[in-house]
């Protein structure tokens, strides 16, 4: 089944980041004149100059429109649901909606409308997923004294990894006039997280604790000398982004 909210299922998430203490410039990077990221004006001009250029340079790497969002390659990872043999398929009722709810399904919902799917029995006929998600707490202490902090997060990072041709199926649910199943992984389904950390670790297996922390779509690049943080950067998005081509959002 399948409804329109206008409630962001990582709402309460998204209130608990780190705001920057210090006032931001806004700087573009891409042709386009959306194209920017920010940087903090505590910067030193040298060190503002290095940076700027790096994320022109890779200004690939990064996202601004879902087209801009290659996605992973699929035989890096894809998401499989690793359903219980015993577990019997269910057919769920079409739920009730207001009209606007529905012209909203039909138009494909973006904006402060978002999809919810219900795959509350999907999920119970999936066992958890055991790969050990980071402690939030530990990410933080690891963030501490360090001069230069980047935070960067994953463009729809969930979307980019593929279903399981073979699982795809199953996350099906009905429209006001067609059923359709997703070809990428949605929000909602028991491991996604377990899933999405597990590339997040692949990727970033050289980086994390030294000049990386990652919290499932959430990155962060620290630098520990002042005025290399440049360097830092680069070593994150020249070496290890583009293997999997995955974008970010600035």
């Amino acid at each position: 089944m399948v409804e329109a909210t206008n409630l962001d299922p990582r709402e309460e998430f998204q209130d608990m980041r780190v705001n920057p203490i210090e006032e931001l410039e806004s700087i573009q990077i891409g042709e386009a004149v959306h194209q920017t990221t920010s940087l903090g004006t505590h910067l030193g001009e040298k060190e503002k100059d290095k940076i700027i250029s790096i994320l022109k340079k890779n200004v690939d790497l990064f996202a601004w429109k879902p087209s801009d969002m290659p996605g992973i390659d699929e035989n890096i990872i894809t998401h499989k649901l690793a359903i219980s043999l015993n577990s019997k398929p269910v057919s769920q009722r079409k739920r009730k909606m207001r009209e606007e709810r529905r012209t909203t399904i039909d138009e494909e919902a973006n904006g402060k409308w978002r999809m919810c799917v219900d795959f509350t029995d999907l999920n119970k006929a999936c066992p958890k997923d055991p790969y050990p998600l980071p402690s939030i707490d530990r990410l933080i202490d690891g963030a501490l004294g360090y001069k230069t902090l980047s935070f960067m997060d994953t463009y729809s990072g969930y979307n980019q990894i593929k279903m399981n041709a073979l699982d795809a199926p199953h996350t099906a649910f009905m429209s006001n006039t067609c059923n359709y199943h997703y070809k990428v992984m949605p929000f909602g389904l028991k491991n996604a997280g377990a899933t999405y950390q597990r590339l997040m670790d692949r990727v970033f297996a050289q980086q994390i604790g030294k000049n990386l922390e990652v919290y499932i779509d959430d990155m962060v690049v620290k630098t520990t000398r002042e005025g290399s943080h440049h360097e830092d950067l680069e070593d994150i998005l020249a070496s290890e982004l583009r293997p999997t081509r995955k974008s970010v959002k600035p």
